[in-house]
């Protein structure tokens, strides 16, 4: 019986989930992007952010813990270097997870995780949302209904034209004949 045994352990031993993940989060670190499961996404989601986390305070002591689950040297330089530049006044939450669809083959559900402060688009997009204002059919009434009835009798007669002059082309085909 598994009482008590809350996390994933995604189909493997300790090991194999253990090594999976420390180089999941090495690739992330380093790519600033993967594509995954979402099962797994989840887990390194949980692995990655208390390194992140730990990595705000640059000591000896800090970057040895985050050799011990990484071990790769260039992840570390990565995460103490540039990803702390810009992930250092970010309260937590330093990953998104952003789900595109499901596997042809076994049709597991498949995501995108990222670090939250790399990706241009989503900050391109934040920052010129402008305000829009409502508008309701109660102050517009009679100027609305107004322009929609004339746009609408243009439009009929516009239609009754070109059907007239198809009924005079057809009647000019049959006449020749």
């Amino acid at each position: 019986m598994r009482h008590g045994k809350k996390f994933n352990h995604l189909g493997r031993k300790a090991s194999h989930r253990k090594a999976m993940l420390s180089n999941m989060a090495a690739s992330l670190i380093l790519h600033k992007r993967i594509s995954t499961t979402l099962a797994k996404a989840k887990e390194l989601r949980k692995y990655v952010e208390p390194l992140v986390t730990r990595a705000k305070e640059d000591t000896t002591h800090n970057r040895r813990i985050a050799f011990s689950y990484l071990q790769n040297k260039e992840a570390i330089k990565a995460l103490f270097g540039e990803v702390i530049e810009k992930v250092a006044s970010r309260p937590g939450g330093y990953t998104r997870i952003i789900k595109t669809g499901f596997r042809l083959g076994d049709n597991a559900e498949m995501c995108i995780i990222e670090l939250v402060d790399f990706n241009e688009l989503m900050l391109k997009e934040a920052k010129p949302e402008v305000k829009k204002t409502r508008r309701s059919r109660r102050g517009s009434g009679k100027s609305a209904e107004a322009t929609g009835a004339t746009e609408t009798k243009a439009e009929d007669a516009s239609a009754s034209e070109d059907k007239a002059a198809d009924n005079d082309a057809g009647s000019e085909t049959e006449k020749s004949e």
